[in-house]
């Protein structure tokens, strides 16, 4: 006899010190059929998610113990959290802070005020990106740049690179369509899967970061003024 046992639904930790707002995004979160649970300081977060990585974590800026800039740092450092889906909650003006939370590897960021049926619509996003990416090619190579489709690595001749989920998509889609120019549009539309949500300098924000991680290869990622980015191939 087939027993079909069906998949668990996705686990969200919301990290939010404000009880209010963390109920608010527990609540329609909850509706939607997620596992959620809350954690109201970064350093307790910090050991929850070690001990039981989630599927995605929201996150605040502000934190008592552990301030959420702080947090993403160490879970980039951990083999099993620098993968989980990162959205980061910040204020309007915190402007540099949420630059520096993209850059330390958050997939994306609401602005407070925010409405729970955009947060939903964001984590949504968030996790068909992080779940829907590996059922293509099995390696795509360029030069020295080797990206292990289903196992979601990259090297660099024989050093392994780590990457965020987003970071893991731009490099993927740039060696998919080698040689040609991709536009902040289409790159916002294809990673982010939408586009009027994000700001551009999202897209310029992850490129840099990129590059960092491809080191000697780089300069594969070309500017195109005016129009976008492109890998050469």
């Amino acid at each position: 006899m087939l027993l079909l046992i069906p998949m668990a639904e996705p686990r969200i930790l919301i990290v939010e010190d404000e009880p209010a707002i963390a109920e608010v995004l527990e609540y329609n979160l909850s509706k939607e059929g997620y596992e959620v649970g809350i954690e109201y300081r970064g350093d307790t977060a910090l050991e929850a998610i070690r001990q039981n990585p989630p599927d995605l974590i929201i996150v605040d800026l502000m934190l008592p113990g552990l301030d959420g800039l702080e947090l993403t740092r160490l879970l980039q450092r951990g083999a099993r959290t620098r993968q989980i889906p990162l959205l980061m909650l910040t204020a309007k003006s915190e402007e540099v802070d949420r630059i520096v939370g993209l850059e330390l590897g958050a997939d994306d960021y609401i602005t407070k005020p925010f409405s729970p049926r955009e947060v939903v619509l964001r984590v949504k996003a968030v996790l068909r990106r992080a779940r829907g990416v590996e059922e293509q090619r099995e390696l795509l190579e360029v030069g020295t740049i080797r990206l292990d489709i289903a196992g979601h690595r990259l090297f660099l001749a024989e050093e392994e690179i780590p990457l965020t989920a987003t970071e893991f998509r731009l490099l993927k889609i740039f060696l998919e369509r080698c040689n040609r120019v991709q536009t902040r549009d289409s790159l916002l539309t294809d990673v982010w899967r939408y586009s009027e949500d994000v700001d551009s300098r999202t897209v310029d924000t992850h490129i840099r970061r990129l590059r960092g991680k491809l080191g000697p290869e780089a300069d594969r990622i070309e500017t195109v003024v005016g129009v976008g980015y492109r890998l050469r191939c």
